[in-house]
């Protein structure tokens, strides 16, 4: 039997790395990494443990001084004092020495919890709101430590306990340099691999007993209603639920429940025929009992007499029962068709092998065995602690439905960043409790499509539903507009999804990692960077009354920052409270942001390499932004499209592709949007009349079609940004919403037209006692550039 509980990397560290004592080991594994190590017995632990798994780094610059039992070591991040006695507070000082924002030195004493940012949680179930957040590796104080000395290890297949007497420490120095903390993480604890194109699309999925001919009559109604989906999701009921009571409840089960599925593979064909990848939901903790497909061979591999109908015990610290259960219970259904496997936490945080949890071992091992067909190794599955991110997806559990819920999520995504957890799948739209809340519900679908993962998904309840024709007009039309559109991004989604895998960034990070020394940055926790080029600040809180719109308090950092839908340009270095109607969210683009978009419009297409690309760029600033591609294979033949943006010569550039050209379509239909702009021309290469029109957001350019290997070049000219006609016309838009006295709408909006110039207006505005959300509103739009 191969085992499947392999982890990657070599444990071991370079000797040079190691300065150690009788009973304590330090190892300096990068300048701002040490693991501290105590050890009662004087043996220490070289093998691999679920969160270090490559202690083989660079041995870095490093000085040593000994003075008796005494010694001090330095980096170019940190210096270490250390009496050489068991550790305590007094004895062992770890002081940040790297470039910090402020004045102050940085100091952790053992025993202290270091000032971290936080990191992520197991699960989400049954929460409504916040829950505690573990241990992240970044901090405001330069200091964040990963206790390791609880994790099991990992050796020749095999997991095992830790010797007792022992303490096992990461501390991690960066000071405020949050990105190289994490590298840092990703360096010993392995890389996030690279996810499948189709995992960035939209997933459907419902706690719904579906029959085959249900479920394809869903997809068709999807199809109709022109809104893709790129992952089928079949909870529990694709297997036997209502089982005979002397077997136990209907948790578990791996036999396909044919009343409702009554030819399983046609099925799965029909299902790939759509272009969707297939999942199947699975709770192991029940085992494999007589009522099973599979049960005689089990039986026999465990040495249980099927006849005796004796019910096989779900052990994954036994090799030989999950050899059977991969062979027997989870190959066969994939070579029907199954793509990858939601393993729905159920089997607790015990083994019969004692500090081993069964939860690391289904996901090491899933995720292992899913390469065996030569394809992207993919799971599902809850978070099991630190080094969890070798093995995504994320599922985050059941939430309730509720606004407190929502609030926490893109807070909870993005502090799970600071452990490295970068692709975290929630239930969009929350699972259960609640009462029905359409404006909630549309909120949650725009933060979904600004997520690692988009997953629609609700509980077993008949009154609970997330198909986008069972809301009313405005809801349904907005869901199916942001749902098209979270197919669009999927170039620029898997272009981050690269990065992430091959330089250790994840899409989504905290305000605060590329702006430490703002301390208005650590402020905005619903706030996140979404990638290179964006900005989301997403609204989760219920519309004002008396506005009608929803809002949220953003910070902008410096520059300029012009919104994705309005094409409204803000001034950045500053809070603002930003305003939107239910069709939309702040999605704020940097200067010089270069987003390549599939398709064209609200027009729905598939997560494949699109044929028609459309760039929207906001002007102010250079750009640059390289398009990865692939054929989706594991070794991953890539192209890359380098795209430029001039801001002296107003000039696009998009290079010839360079790398494993032939993935690409031979030809590409382009189109540039730019953002804020109301009218202009463009010239490109070979046609010189290129058509604009005017969009919502600025003004779109038709390029044509042109062939992959030529590339292309577009240079703008008499470019005419919004004025002040268009501040005036969302001026009377958000007066004409609001719900306050005509008359004093009609006296507001001729203040605001009398005026000269925005600051006039916003200064007569205040003299006029509006309601103080009205106001702000119009301040926002007013002043967005002042």
């Amino acid at each position: 039997m191969d085992s499947r509980l392999t982890v990657p990397g070599n444990p071991v560290a370079h000797p040079d790395a190691v300065v150690s004592g009788d009973r304590w080991r330090i190892t300096v594994l990068t300048p701002g990494l040490l693991r501290l190590e105590w050890s009662e017995s004087g043996d220490f632990e070289d093998r691999a443990s679920t969160f270090a798994v490559n202690r083989a780094l660079p041995v870095p610059d490093v000085e040593v001084h000994r003075s008796g039992r005494r010694i001090e070591l330095s980096t170019d991040c940190l210096h270490l004092d250390y009496d050489g006695e068991p550790f305590s507070p007094s004895g062992l000082v770890v002081t940040a020495t790297s470039a910090m924002p402020d004045a102050h030195t940085s100091e952790w004493r053992y025993g202290q919890p270091a000032d971290g940012l936080g990191g992520t949680a197991r699960t989400l179930d049954d929460v409504d709101g916040a829950v505690p957040l573990g241990p992240g590796v970044v901090s405001r104080s330069g200091i964040a430590v990963i206790d390791d000395s609880e994790s099991f290890l990992i050796a020749d297949g095999r997991a095992t306990a830790r010797r007792l007497g022992t303490q096992d420490l990461y501390l991690f120095v960066r000071g405020h340099d949050y990105r190289a903390a994490v590298a840092d993480l990703y360096a010993v604890s392995g890389a996030v691999p690279l996810l499948p194109r189709w995992a960035l699309g939209n997933w459907w999925s419902r706690y719904h007993p579906y029959s085959a001919d249900e479920y394809l009559e869903l997809l068709d109604r999807f199809d109709a209603e022109h809104v893709p989906l790129s992952v089928a999701v079949l909870d529990m009921d694709w297997h036997w639920v209502d089982i005979d009571p002397r077997f136990g409840v209907g948790w578990t089960g791996y036999s396909w429940n044919r009343d409702l599925f009554p030819d399983p593979p046609a099925f799965l064909d029909e299902l790939h025929r759509r272009g969707l990848a297939v999942t199947l939901n699975v709770h192991p903790a029940d085992g494999v009992r007589a009522f099973e497909d599979a049960y005689p061979q089990v039986a026999r591999d465990m040495g249980v007499d099927p006849a005796s109908e004796r019910a096989v015990a779900f052990d994954p610290t036994d090799p030989r029962f999950m050899d059977s259960y991969f062979r027997r219970l989870h190959h066969p259904l994939e070579d029907e068709g199954v793509d990858f496997w939601w393993l729905d936490w159920q089997q607790g945080s015990f083994s019969r092998t004692p500090g081993v949890d069964p939860l690391w071992l289904l996901n090491i091992e899933h995720f292992n065995d899913s390469a065996r067909r030569g394809q992207l190794p993919l799971t599902f599955s809850r978070y099991a602690g630190p080094g969890s991110h070798r093995y995504p997806v994320g599922f985050s559990g059941d939430t309730h439905i509720t606004w407190d819920s929502l609030a926490f999520q893109p807070y909870f995504t993005a502090s799970s960043s600071n452990i490295g957890y970068g692709w975290w799948s929630h239930d969009i739209g929350g699972h259960w409790y609640g009462s029905r809340d359409d404006d909630l519900t549309v909120r949650w679908v725009q933060l979904g499509v600004f997520s690692p993962i988009m997953r629609l998904h609700s509980t077993l309840h008949p009154f609970i539903r997330k198909e986008p024709w069972t809301f009313p007009a405005q809801a349904r039309a907005t869901i199916d507009v942001f749902l098209r559109l979270r197919h669009r991004l999927v170039p620029y989604l898997h272009t981050m999804n690269a990065r992430a895998a091959r330089e250790g960034v994840p899409l989504v990070e905290p305000m605060y990692w590329a702006d430490p020394a703002a301390t208005e940055a650590y402020a905005v926790p619903t706030q996140f960077r979404f990638g290179t080029e964006l900005v989301v600040a997403p609204i989760t809180s219920p519309q004002q009354e008396v506005l009608g719109l929803g809002s949220v308090q953003a910070w902008l950092p410096e520059g300029v920052w012009t919104d994705l839908f309005t094409g409204t340009r803000y001034r950045g270095g500053r809070q603002v409270r930003l305003h939107r109607p239910l069709e939309t969210l702040p999605v704020l683009a940097r200067a010089g942001a270069l987003l390549p978009l599939a398709g064209q419009g609200d027009e729905p297409v598939g997560t494949t390499l699109p044929e028609h690309l459309e760039l929207v760029l906001a002007v102010g600033a250079d750009g640059r932004f390289d398009l990865v591609e692939d054929d989706g294979s594991t070794a991953a033949r890539t192209a890359v499209t380098s795209i430029t943006w001039d801001e002296a010569t107003a000039t696009v550039v998009i290079a010839p592709p360079t790398g494993a050209v032939d993935v690409l379509p031979p030809s590409r239909t382009w189109s540039l949007v730019v953002l804020g702009v109301e009218a202009g021309t463009a010239r490109s290469t070979g046609k010189t009349d290129v058509t604009a029109s005017p969009e919502t957001c600025g003004t779109r350019f038709a390029l044509g079609e042109v062939a992959t290997a030529d590339g292309l070049r577009v240079t703008l000219d008499d470019l005419r940004p919004f004025g002040w006609a268009r501040t005036l016309e969302q001026a009377r838009q958000v007066l004409d919403r609001a719900r306050i006295d005509y008359n004093l709408k009609r006296t507001a909006y001729a203040l605001v037209e009398s005026a000269d110039g925005p600051t006039d207006a916003a200064a007569r505005l205040r003299g006029l006692e509006l309601d103080r959300e009205v106001e702000a509103a119009l301040l926002e739009l007013l002043l967005a550039e002042y």
